[in-house]
């Protein structure tokens, strides 16, 4: 009996073995979403923010994945993405009330819409992605300004088209356009140079801030003149509301985007939520939104005033805007190569 247990234990223990010598599956760890701000090179810091920076060099899948996950960028990332789909919505609502292709006087407000759109997409796309690496941190805010300055053109356009006052129109007529189309560049082409000079002192608030003035400085005049030379806005121009809000909002926005307000009086703290460029993302919003509605009340209910001034098929404001986006997209494309060459440059140094 004792003969016949250890022949079949014999047998038995073989069998053991391999089982316990099979490979397992390897358990893959979790992905580590946020790293301090000492894992990440300076490029990347942000003003009183110590945490919650996502790690380079990672996969384009992971950068989508942390559109879900929490991050010092997230908010910014969700503010203007939710905006965008907000004006998704609202051009389909267009769709069905508005004659885009018949109407000859719809297409500044279809513009309006589109750039609007285009800002708020490539800012969310900008700030989802940019933790890629330092060529595509750069690549990405290039992108993000020729948004802006895209934004800031149809802003001129629709303002011009449909809020401006025959007497106001009667001063700026023969520049407005065409002197807004060149800040819209200016804007972008001040931005990219500021970004890529890595400046924060005098010359780079200078070119990024100081053409931005100037070109919304231009672009709200019309707004401006109508809200000082109406009478009693609030009765007669529903519409002018609309247009105070978004100047207020604008106003805030520029507010908290130059000051880094709060997180300097909490620095540590706003690493997720509170920071002053979340701010500044959802008061550009509201104006988005404020302008959008202004637009489309004048749109509606100024034609007997708007038509006159723009009695002609308008083939100057179309090659104005193309000539916009092909300009600040050459830019930041300029400028994304002179990145590339530097940066290859200091590896080499290296």
């Amino acid at each position: 009996m004792a003969t016949m247990v250890a022949q079949k234990l014999s047998h038995l223990l073989p069998s053991l073995r391999q089982v316990h010598q099979m490979p397992r599956p390897s358990v893959q760890p979790e992905p580590v979403f946020t790293v301090d701000r000492a894992e990440v090179p300076p490029l990347f810091w942000k003003p009183y923010i110590y945490v919650g920076y996502r790690p380079l060099h990672r996969t384009w899948r992971f950068y989508f994945r942390t559109l879900f996950q929490q991050h010092n960028e997230a908010v910014n990332v969700w503010t203007h993405l939710l905006a965008a789909l907000v004006l998704l919505l609202r051009l389909a609502i267009f769709v069905g009330t508005v004659d885009f292709w018949g109407d000859l006087h719809a297409l500044p407000l279809f513009i309006i819409v589109l750039t609007s759109f285009t800002y708020l997409s490539l800012s969310a796309l900008a700030h989802l992605l940019q933790a890629k690496s330092e060529f595509w941190h750069y690549s990405f805010f290039f992108l993000d300004y020729v948004g802006v300055a895209v934004y800031q053109f149809g802003s001129a356009l629709a303002h011009f088209y449909y809020a401006i006052e025959p007497a106001w129109h009667a001063q700026v007529q023969t520049f407005y356009l065409p002197m807004a189309a060149f800040l819209a560049w200016l804007s972008c082409a001040g931005s990219c140079y500021n970004k890529y000079i890595q400046k924060p002192g005098l010359l780079g608030r200078t070119c990024q801030e100081v053409p931005s003035a100037l070109a919304y400085a231009l672009d709200i005049s019309p707004v401006v003149h109508r809200i000082l030379v109406s009478p009693n806005p609030a009765m007669d121009d529903p519409a002018l509301l609309y247009h105070k809000c978004q100047v207020v909002f604008f106003l805030l926005a520029a507010t908290f985007f130059s000051a880094f307000m709060p997180e300097r009086w909490f620095p540590g703290s706003c690493h997720v939520f509170g920071q002053g460029h979340q701010l500044f993302h959802v008061f550009l919003v509201l104006c988005t939104l404020a302008q959008l509605e202004a637009v489309t009340l004048d749109y509606e209910a100024r034609r007997p005033i708007y038509e006159p001034l723009h009695a002609r098929w308008p083939q100057n404001f179309s090659g104005l805007f193309l000539l916009t986006v092909g300009s600040s997209i050459l830019t930041a494309f300029l400028l994304s190569q002179l990145v590339r060459r530097k940066l290859n440059l200091d590896r080499k140094t290296q």
